[in-house]
């Protein structure tokens, strides 16, 4: 197969310049924060927008620059769930089955059994990593996640999207943990990709945000009147910040996956840990499938202790880390996620590599690691 399409430089300085042909002289260069539900609106409604329900012009200017990047229209959600929620409402209808990973984000597992099931639709799952072996005949809809959260398991988007498209079904895939600077599904074949925003494209830990991303305008159509129907819509100051985050999204995460690469050397190498996962480790089971399909390997490392005393004890230990659930923000964070009932070790930590100095956060992590063995 060929390499994957990089988002190249000039991809993200379109995506920093994408408003500079429409202003005019004195304009503002980052888009107005508009807290409006009412439009002036005379005459025939042929304006752009016409009630707050529908569209925002802060929610515009953030969807072009998402589009932009992902060189695909996208629509923007109020956080990641509520852009699954709108794919798997939209398209999942009574009668249908659809497949979804055990191993990925347990709220979306939580969703489609809780709703989905009592619309009429089966929902079947399988380990992510089975799913090429599994025969995708009768689904309308696949569900993928790749690296999936928290394990980072990965699985070649190509090869199952081909097999979704042979079956005429859906592929979905949630690109949450790589981000479209990581990973391009839509590129390899994926029909739909939802991302949360809230994690590292927003990436200062003070905003829920998500979009969904298609080069199908009936499908991007579709999501867009749920949304307006259901009501699924983003803030506007929340939009304003996912925006402002955006600007520096390429440099943040250049940092954060650079610095989680060298801490997954690391770990791997110390004695206080029995298994470390991370997609650019030689030893991932993922590995030669996460170097053709992505761009960078993610700021996630998944480490296991032998007790959930020592998972805590090292997160107490690290000055640099924040006992702290999500990830993808500028501050490394950590959290076991046997906590949350996620079908993992007790001792397994989820850990979100930031934005700090490496030889800092190196450092400090060492030291508690040290500590704990």
């Amino acid at each position: 197969m060929s390499d994957p399409i990089d988002p190249t430089d000039e991809t993200f300085a379109a995506m920093l310049h994408h408003r500079a042909g429409t202003l005019e002289p004195g304009d503002p260069l980052l888009p107005p924060i508009a807290p409006a539900s009412l439009y002036h609106l005379p005459g025939e409604p042929t304006a752009e927008h016409q009630y707050g329900r529908w569209t925002n012009p802060t929610w515009s200017a953030l969807e072009d620059a998402l589009s932009t990047l992902e060189a695909a229209p996208c629509v923007a959600f109020p956080s990641g769930m509520a852009a699954i929620a709108s794919v798997l409402m939209s398209f999942a209808k009574p009668g249908d089955r659809i497949l979804m990973p055990t191993d990925g984000y347990m709220a979306t597992r939580v969703l489609a059994d809780t709703y989905l099931t009592k619309s009429g639709v089966t929902v079947e799952y399988c380990p992510q990593r089975a799913m090429e072996a599994r025969d995708f005949d009768g689904f309308a809809l696949v569900f993928i996640e790749t690296p999936t959260n928290p394990e980072l398991h990965v699985v070649d988007i190509t090869a199952l999207a081909a097999k979704a498209k042979a079956a005429g079904a859906r592929l979905v895939a949630d690109n949450t943990t790589a981000t479209c600077l990581g990973q391009r599904p839509l590129d390899l074949g994926a029909d739909i990709v939802v991302a949360s925003d809230t994690k590292a494209l927003n990436g200062h830990s003070d905003v829920l945000m998500g979009h969904v991303a298609t080069r199908d305008a009936d499908t991007a159509e579709t999501i867009r009147t749920w949304r307006k129907l259901v009501g699924a819509i983003p803030g506007h100051f929340e939009a304003w910040l996912a925006y402002r985050g955006l600007k520096t999204f390429d440099v943040r995460f250049e940092r954060m996956c650079s610095n989680a690469a060298k801490l997954a050397e690391l770990f791997e190498a110390h004695t206080a840990l029995s298994q470390v996962s991370y997609p650019g480790l030689a030893s991932h089971p993922g590995h030669a499938v996460a170097k053709r399909q992505m761009r960078r390997f993610g700021s996630v490392v998944s480490l296991t202790f032998e007790s959930a005393a020592k998972a805590e004890a090292f997160i107490d230990a690290a000055q640099y880390i924040v006992p702290s659930t999500s990830f993808g923000g500028v501050h490394t964070t950590a959290e076991r996620r046997a906590r949350w009932g996620d079908a993992v070790p007790e001792g397994f930590l989820r850990l979100s590599v930031g934005c700090e100095p490496y030889d800092a956060l190196s450092a400090d992590i060492e030291q508690a690691l040290d500590a704990v063995s």
